[in-house]
């Protein structure tokens, strides 16, 4: 069985530019290699093995990427008012009655510091499916808090 990773088409499109960008550069790395190489002896020398390692580090993450691609299901946002992956949300945490603006994106375009959760997070996870003005229970690994959806984008 094959397991798709869920993603928007902007997570999509900025792991194609990430692909595109290190293939550009890897010609580069490919020719200080081999500047490298003419050095002369390679038991000691630093500049080849540096060399060799950031193009291995450079095809790695290649090949993670294009894996990403070939497995991504790109979901597109529907106008439904529940929250779904691509669709921003607006959360009151009634503990301290803060609100805070988030993103429902793929596991692999999550971070926290751009406003932007995952899906499949407890929070993402809470909340998936439900309606602006849905009081809803977060069980977390630090606690459990809960939540108030104020409005589904």
């Amino acid at each position: 069985m094959v397991y798709y990773q869920k993603m928007t088409p902007t997570g999509y499109q900025k792991i194609e530019e990430e692909i595109a960008r290190l293939k550009k550069d890897r010609p580069r790395r490919i020719k200080i290699l081999q500047e490298a190489r003419s050095l002369g002896d390679l038991s000691e020398n630093t500049e080849y093995t540096e060399a060799k390692r950031d193009l291995g580090h450079l095809q790695s993450r290649l090949r993670y990427l294009e894996k990403q691609l070939k497995y991504a299901e790109v979901i597109e946002k529907n106008d439904d008012g529940k929250v779904d992956l691509g669709k921003t949300v607006t959360l009151r945490f009634d503990d301290d009655e803060e609100t805070e603006k988030y993103q429902i994106v793929g596991r692999m375009e999550a971070d926290n510091a751009e406003g932007k959760i995952s899906f499949d997070s407890p929070l993402g996870q809470a909340i998936n499916k439900k309606e602006a003005g849905a009081v809803v229970n977060v069980a977390a690994p630090a606690g459990e808090y809960q939540v108030t959806i104020l409005a589904v984008e």
